[in-house]
């Protein structure tokens, strides 16, 4: 038998690859499928089921590519209705993988499809749970991600209490719980950055498995402190019950080559979205006027879902040569399936065909103690409203990235802005997003809040009984 948890940080998500006696299921893949065919194949067996926990939200799930090229079966829980062939298991239900069972165990609660997947060893002992969004280390699902539904949140809580005391509190305390995200990920408050763990410390650990807990506490933890999603969840969740395009037809158009004078025509033929995906240091120093940023080397598929509104936009994109499959699948993984090509030569053939560029000013952390000690500053703390209340710099005004196109009536174009996030990253996002908008009075943090509290003697205010995680 072997398990193995493929883990990708940038989703703070988590598949899985179970393998015995020639035959293998992938749980929760993403969408590109080909690391799980080639694990498949290492071991020289065949991908039986694809199964899936529930409808995801902050992924497109590669469920649908994975099937066709493999044969596989694709299975969800009980009332689930893809519009595509699936096998929909009874509550129950038991799955035979090589010497392996797979019992399916309906868990309604995060959305009402949701089932987790109880795997028993050759010898038919509970080992592990494979839990989706229905429980994680430290948390449990959200109740308000389901596709449009007459229940409400509160509603989905009391089913969660339920499946959660009735179908996997009952397991035995040295079962091995693996689940569909760790600590970053949108689905939850408030996981552990651990993403393996066991039910009996679970049990010990997690608020919302403790004994005593009754229905309306459990409704009321579970349902306090939650802010939007991010806008792209609805419409992912939509994608995986409906269908979707191939990854290779989104690949074939993303991966156009484009000379300067065709990426030009595109952007102004199709009124695409640019994103400019390089580091940040080397964005800051010159870009192409109008692009936006979005980094590929940080949380680049969760922000681009988070900012950019039309999953059916036509998106053209600078980046590191080399890297242009990345980009054309991480955007695919948040269902941006419609990038038409990318500049070839990368950032340095514009600049060496003569066309105009553009900069945003940065400043350290000791430079910007010093113009704040000997002048009024205008500062955008673009993190989000809860990392803001539990520390912010006196006299800052909170502006979260999350939601800068609703908010962008809030700053003055006229004024100048110092903006910082904790590391940089978002902060630049923000202030590209804002040159985009014809803002110019921008000035870059670089290295953020962990600089400017540890490199500095600036005012600091603390509100840490407000924090709220999302």
């Amino acid at each position: 038998m072997k398990v193995e948890q493929i883990y990708t940080g940038c989703l703070a998500e988590a598949a899985y690859y179970i393998e015995s006696d020639g035959e293998a299921v992938i749980i929760d893949p993403l969408r590109e499928v080909e690391p799980y065919i080639e694990r498949a194949e290492a071991d020289n067996a065949k991908i039986k089921y694809v199964l899936e926990t529930h409808f995801h939200a902050d992924f497109v799930s590669g469920h649908l590519d994975l099937a066709k090229r493999t044969g596989a079966t694709i299975v969800f829980g009980p009332t689930a209705q893809p519009n595509y062939e699936a096998h929909i298991a009874a509550d129950g239900e038991e799955l035979k993988v090589g010497k392996l069972t797979i019992k399916v165990l309906h868990t309604p609660g995060h959305t009402m499809e949701s089932s987790t997947f109880l795997l028993k060893d050759e010898n038919g002992k509970d080992y592990a749970i494979f839990t989706g969004d229905t429980l994680f280390l430290g948390d449990v699902g959200r109740p308000d991600l389901a596709i449009k539904t007459n229940l409400t949140r509160e509603d989905l809580a009391l089913h969660l209490f339920d499946s959660l005391r009735n179908k996997i509190m009952p397991l035995a305390d040295d079962v091995i719980v693996y689940p569909g995200h760790g600590a970053g990920s949108a689905c939850g408050k408030k996981m552990a950055a651990e993403t393996v763990g066991t039910l009996g410390a679970q049990k010990q650990l997690n608020y919302a498995l403790r004994a005593d807990m009754g229905r309306e506490e459990f409704v009321k933890e579970v349902t306090t402190g939650l802010v939007d999603p991010p806008q792209y969840f609805p419409k992912n969740a939509v994608m995986n019950k409906m269908g979707y395009d191939s990854i290779d037809t989104v690949r074939e158009k993303g991966l156009r080559a484009l000379s300067v004078r065709a990426f030009k025509a595109a952007w102004e033929g199709e009124g695409a979205l640019v994103l400019d995906t390089r580091l940040q240091d080397h964005f800051a120093q010159s870009f192409i006027p109008g692009s936006v940023f979005i980094g590929i080397d940080d949380s680049f598929a969760p922000w681009v879902g988070a900012l950019v509104s039309d999953l059916t936009v036509p998106i053209l994109f600078v980046c590191e040569p080399g890297r242009e499959l990345e980009v054309v699948d991480r955007l695919a993984r948040v269902g941006y399936d419609n990038p038409i090509g990318y500049l070839e030569g990368g950032f340095d053939a514009w600049v060496a065909a003569g066309e105009e560029t553009d900069s945003i000013r940065e400043i350290t952390a000791q430079e910007f103690e010093k113009i704040y000690n000997d002048q009024q500053t205008n500062i955008l703390d673009v993190r989000r409203q809860s990392e803001h209340d539990a520390q912010h710099i006196v006299g800052a005004q909170n502006f979260p990235l999350d939601f800068i196109n609703r908010n962008m009536s809030e700053v003055d174009r006229h004024n100048e802005y110092y903006l910082h996030c904790v590391g940089g990253y978002r902060s630049m996002i923000a202030a590209s997003i804002l040159r985009s908008r014809g803002f110019e009075n921008l000035i870059n943090i670089r290295s953020g809040f962990r600089a400017l509290q540890e490199e500095t003697k600036l005012p600091m205010t603390e509100y840490v009984e407000q924090l709220t995680e999302l």
